[in-house]
């Protein structure tokens, strides 16, 4: 025992030595976890830059809260505060100690006595003419901000806080809902307004990159006497949460939903306009939503609260789970639904696993397949020749459209309701169209057009929106877009396109968006369905509009006359009389 123990140390670490060195050109084989795969290319899901990342934190948050009140029927209530934090005071919640500037010439924003003499006498300058160009009504023109002032800025830490009314967490649940990326609720077949399946992930890796700071929940459920609070952050390594605090809490006010509150990086002045808007839209599209904002500076003038007012009780139905059309499947996802399904024979696995496949059909389908295939057979025992076989049917064989019943449109009602409260236009129509498909997913396309309205500009005022969410980036190459300015001829519909100031309002639902790019943020031009029905639903808001505009106009032209001959009988008597 004592030569076995012995012949261990000393001969290993001999070997180890010996060992033939890698050469420099030879690669080491490595493996990122989710996290880190979307920490290293967070642009994919939105966060581009930091003020891109506060409007992607909140459009998140604010979307979850929507999803998870809709799904118990309950009216959405959605409160949304954004914390500006100093780094004096972000210093302190890390515990760190300020730091006064030693080396002044290390930094970005230094700049010379040289330099700042030249700066001071060009801004003299430029207030000398703008002094001058208002003495004489000429438009003043914003001063542009020097380099070296525009630094960094120390309001550069935000806290965000989303509350709403909604379902609510598992207890046991939270940590991997949160601390796990692609794990989720939304990954089956219908429709959601998720992108990527990430939701407040996202914000928890940008804040585990840009401050450290770890995410807070609180959570509870209907009927639950506590409420769950947890205090994590995520190992992106390993793609796990890591978990401060997880414990249950009194409920006192027998509240049920969530509320995230995370600090991050961001830059509220370069896209403050795009979070309002974000909002504004949101509030369009959910009239039945009631969502308060609130935006929290140390300079009182630079607070924002807007109350958005819920405008009706009607809310759309739940968006419904469905089964894969045939036409749609591919090898791989054919393969996973032999690998999770209950049924035992090919001939219940293709009437149950799939849409608008009829037991008599199936057979039919068998039959073609060859002498191999029976409706008996064991689908677990499929071969790979086979499953192709059966995917090389699928994409030749004919099939019913899937039905838009598992689609959950804004409705007209809600759609007009939604522009009136928030725009307050002179007139408005709306159009549903019915369900349609592309590549075996069923969409539908609601318009809405309004004339003349409240804060909008003059021309084509364009909003999009995908599953009932707002798009605002990337719109010139959108199917909405290049339809409103290229195949509408709105003349023909008594309407100035470039003088009247007209809302278009697209939305489009399905349970497969075909987004294009990697942020997702726009649907591509070159879908004939989509840019069809698109065009056809905003001609049916145009029609019904040409008619009241030809009302309107009669009206005028009717009171026009009787003012006229008014005029003319009044001439008439004053005659007579002299």
């Amino acid at each position: 025992m004592e030569t076995g123990g012995s012949s261990e140390s000393p001969a290993e670490p001999k070997k180890g030595k010996t060992k033939t060195p890698r050469k420099p050109n030879e690669s080491l084989l490595k493996q990122k976890s989710p996290a880190e795969f979307f920490a290293e290319n967070k642009n994919i899901a939105g966060f581009d830059n930091p003020g891109k990342c506060l409007y992607t934190t909140v459009r998140e948050l604010v979307e979850n809260s929507l999803d998870s009140a809709e799904s118990i029927s309950e009216l959405p209530l959605v409160e949304v505060t954004i914390e500006e934090i100093r780094k004096s005071q972000f210093n302190s919640m890390i515990g760190l100690v300020d730091r006064e500037r030693v080396d002044e010439e290390l930094y970005d924003d230094y700049e010379t006595a040289k330099a700042r003499e030249k700066r001071l006498a060009k801004e003299a300058r430029a207030q000398e003419t703008q002094a001058k160009n208002a003495t004489l009504g000429k438009k003043v023109k914003e001063p542009s901000v020097s380099k070296g002032m525009k630094g960094r800025g120390e309001a550069s830490f935000y806290k965000v806080t989303c509350k709403d009314n909604g379902r609510g967490m598992p207890h046991d649940d939270i940590p991997n809902m949160f601390g796990r990326v692609l794990s989720g609720t939304k990954y089956g077949l219908k429709q959601t307004r998720g992108k990527f399946g990430l939701g407040a992930k996202m914000a928890l890796i940008w804040s585990k990159m840009s401050t450290g700071l770890p995410i807070e929940i609180s959570s509870s459920m209907r009927g639950q006497n506590y409420t769950s609070f947890c205090r994590l952050d995520i190992d992106i390594q390993r793609n796990i949460p890591h978990i401060h605090v997880h414990e249950k809490r009194d409920n006192m006010n027998r509240w049920h939903g969530a509320e995230i509150q995370v600090v991050i990086e961001g830059n509220w002045t370069t896209y403050r306009s795009k979070i309002l808007h974000y909002m504004r839209q949101m509030a369009v599209i959910t009239p039945y939503a009631q969502f308060l904002f609130k935006f929290v500076s140390d300079t009182p003038e630079k607070n924002v609260t807007i109350r958005f007012a819920r405008r009706t009780d009607v809310m759309p139905p739940v968006p419904l789970e469905t089964k894969h059309h045939p036409s749609s499947v591919d090898l791989l996802l054919i393969k996973r639904l032999i690998a999770e399904t209950s049924k035992q024979n090919l001939l219940q696995f293709l009437q149950h696993e799939f849409v608008n496949i009829p037991k008599a059909y199936a057979e039919r389908l068998i039959g073609e397949m060859g002498p191999e295939f029976n409706p008996k057979m064991p689908v677990k025992s499929l071969t790979s020749q086979q499953i192709v076989r059966i995917h090389q049917l699928f994409r030749q064989a004919k099939f019913d459209d899937p039905s838009g019943d598992c689609l959950s449109p804004a409705g007209e009602y809600n759609l007009r309701l939604g522009i009136i409260k928030e725009l307050h236009p002179d007139m408005v129509a709306t159009y549903s169209g019915s369900a349609q498909v592309f590549e075996g997913h069923p969409f539908i396309v609601e318009a809405g057009v309004s004339v003349g309205g409240k804060d909008v500009k003059q021309g084509l005022n364009i909003f999009r929106f995908a599953n009932r969410i707002p798009l605002l980036f990337e719109q010139g190459a959108d199917v909405v877009t290049r339809t409103v300015l290229k195949r509408i001829n709105w003349g023909s519909y008594k309407i100035n396109h470039i003088q009247d100031r007209i809302g278009v309002f697209v939305s489009i639902v399905s349970t497969k968006i075909p987004f294009k790019g990697t942020g997702k943020e726009y649907i591509g031009d070159d879908i004939t369905e989509i840019s069809t029905a698109v065009k056809s639903a905003i001609q049916q808001c145009c029609i019904q509009l040409k008619s009241k505009i030809v009302k309107r106009m009669q009206a005028r032209e009717q009171q026009e006359r009787k003012r006229n001959l008014s005029i003319s009988q009044m001439l008439q008597v004053l005659c007579m009389m002299f």
